[in-house]
């Protein structure tokens, strides 16, 4: 995984994996691997799943980069506690699973929770299983 700024401001988490790499045959295997940990921890809330790919390609200006064939987000909050209102601007979490022609692209915002950071981190590493 590797650590950058997108648009010099938002740090963020990304780990390509090649499609060798990995016994995930789809986007939607990825989610689904996502899932199972999302349920496995109680203090974690599953909220859905966003197609990222369905709704700018249906969008009359939608612009999609040449070589993506799918892009989703998996929606969940870790949050335990509300300390303040502001904690809400940086809630729900997401992780977005982009399909290229022979690799997935994962990607997360880094939380201020280093637990939240860790899990998330975790389970994308578990993705490399071949």
């Amino acid at each position: 995984m590797i650590q950058t700024l997108l648009h010099e401001k938002y740090p963020i988490y990304t780990l390509e994996l090649d499609k060798a790499e990995t016994s995930c045959g789809s986007v939607d295997d990825i989610l689904a691997h996502f899932r199972e940990r999302i349920d496995a921890n109680p203090v974690i809330e599953y909220i859905g799943v966003f197609d990222h790919y369905a709704h700018t390609s249906s969008l009359p200006d939608g612009i999609i980069a040449p070589g993506i064939k799918d892009a989703k987000n998996i929606l969940f909050c870790f949050g335990k506690e509300i300390p303040n209102p502001g904690v809400l601007a940086i809630r729900p979490r997401s992780i977005g699973v982009t399909e290229l022609e022979h690799s997935f692209v994962i990607t997360f915002l880094e939380a201020p929770n280093p637990a939240a950071n860790e899990a998330m981190e975790s389970w994308t590493k578990q993705l490399k299983d071949r």
